[in-house]
């Protein structure tokens, strides 16, 4: 039987510490994947940390901006972008254009801003601008009720979200309007309503 001394011990131990050590960082190295997105703890919440992380601590995030696209698009609403995303980008967020969408006067390539406004007109409606405004719809300022999305015939006074609704649906069902006076035909607009609201609303 062997027989080690203190000395002899104590350097095998030393061997079989280093070894081991050894053996956990070469699995480490081959086998552990280290995650792309890790978190910290700042004010009670789980904040993600990239690897673009900056040595002083500082989370590095992409500006967004925040735009309204209405008119010929198949999904009208509000969408958050990359700051320096174009008109093109906004009508591809919004799920592209309708088949009556009319183009042709539209910059698509104009870069937008916070808040901006994206209108896509329908054949026939006017297009004498960009396509781009600071939060009103057509240049005319009435809202075309044949092009119109839940979100804009919202805005016009006494139409809350279910008129708005009832509104597209009678649209669906029987076709474009063709006189603002039709409006009066949808179910919760009478007289008095339309009143309020004939000056403000065009058909094309």
């Amino acid at each position: 039987m062997l027989q080690f001394t203190k000395r002899e011990k104590i350097l095998l131990f030393a061997l079989a510490s280093v070894s081991l050590m050894a053996a956990v960082f070469a699995y480490r190295a081959f086998f552990v994947k280290v995650p792309d997105v890790a978190f910290k703890l700042e004010g009670g919440k789980a904040i993600p940390v990239f690897e673009s992380e900056n040595n002083s601590g500082e989370v590095s995030d992409e500006v967004k901006i925040v735009v309204h696209v209405a008119g010929a698009v198949k999904n009208p609403g509000v969408y958050e972008l990359k700051e320096g995303s174009r008109v093109i980008d906004a009508v591809k967020a919004a799920g592209g254009y309708i088949s009556e969408a009319d183009v042709t006067g539209i910059n698509l390539a104009k870069k937008l801003q916070d808040e901006d406004k994206i209108y896509i007109p329908r054949l026939g409606e006017s297009a004498a601008f960009d396509g781009v405004s600071g939060g009103v719809s057509p240049p005319d300022g009435k809202i075309n009720i044949n092009s119109a999305g839940i979100d804009e015939l919202d805005k016009l006074p006494g139409i809350g979200l279910a008129l708005a609704q009832r509104i597209i649906d009678y649209r669906n069902q029987h076709g474009p309007f063709k006189s603002i006076e039709e409006l009066k035909n949808v179910s919760g607009i009478g007289e008095k309503r339309f009143e309020e609201i004939k000056n403000l609303v065009k058909v094309n």
